[in-house]
């Protein structure tokens, strides 16, 4: 039986591009299951494909874990596979860092190979659809029991390269964290767990407030546990359940659009 196929891409839902992508999977393991995480990532959105792979991956049925964000297609960055500890998972995309954080998240990277020259490639291979020529097809055939090493040449697993993502800072009682990624609801999940906003302010209890300094802008919000529990049109800061860590929301509304917020932004976070 085939093993599964994850997929996660920035190709969007307006073009033809994931779907020619399962076209190659299915004329080649047409017994694989395909389960779509996401096409809906901003463009080039490297980072955010990795945060959302590296929680998603856990929830999904162990198999092969396709991830295509890649701005650099063409360019001599490599496309690689990965086995990783947990369950023989098997990841393949660019080696841009895309894959870094869901291996990390399992077990980390036991086996790697430089997908370059695989032999399971499509030909002629172009210069700028590799996930149709050459991920979608290494992962089918993965899917359908090729064996690993057949890939192409090996490389170390520490050699794939890191994604590195802004720290949460504990300092003069406050902590300092920045925006990771922004959802489509305008939801801004920020560097940092719970756990770092409880050492510097102490039980987390529902209501409490906290001041939001963003590029010297002061704002009080209420630390709470659903959106339900402000009201519509206000700002909270909460435990995100699917990912564990601290971020900035409003109830029916945007939290980037409300305090301006990007990727990377600065943030402060201090008890009132």
């Amino acid at each position: 039986m085939a093993r599964p196929i994850t997929f996660l891409s920035d190709y969007g839902y307006a073009d033809e591009f994931a779907g020619v992508c399962r076209a190659v999977i299915a004329r080649i393991a047409p017994d694989a299951k395909v389960i779509d995480i996401t096409h809906g990532l901003p463009r080039h959105a490297v980072r955010q494909g990795a945060v959302l792979l590296a929680n998603a991956l856990p929830f999904t049925p162990p198999g092969v874990h396709l991830a295509i964000v890649d701005p650099g297609v063409g360019t001599e960055r490599r496309p690689v596979a990965v086995r990783v500890a947990d369950e023989e998972r098997l990841l393949v995309g660019p080696d841009n860092g895309v894959l870094a954080l869901a291996a990390k998240r399992l077990g980390g990277g036991v086996e790697a190979l430089d997908l370059s020259a695989s032999p399971h490639r499509l030909e002629p291979i172009t210069s700028t659809f590799h996930g149709r020529d050459l991920f979608a097809p290494v992962a089918a055939h993965l899917a359908a029991g090729v064996a690993f090493s057949s890939l192409g040449p090996q490389l170390q697993a520490d050699e794939i390269v890191d994604l590195r993502l802004p720290d949460a800072v504990a300092r003069d009682g406050g902590l300092d964290t920045a925006v990771l990624f922004i959802d489509t609801f305008g939801n801004c999940r920020l560097a940092g767990q719970a756990d770092d906003l409880e050492r510097v302010a102490g039980a987390l209890q529902p209501a409490r407030e906290f001041a939001i300094t963003i590029e010297g802008r002061r704002s009080v919000v209420p630390w709470a546990a659903t959106f339900g529990a402000v009201a519509i049109g206000s700002p909270l800061l909460y435990e995100d359940a699917d990912y564990a860590g601290l971020a900035i929301g409003v109830n029916q509304g945007s939290a980037a659009e409300r305090f301006g917020l990007e990727i990377d932004r600065p943030i402060r976070l201090e008890p009132t």
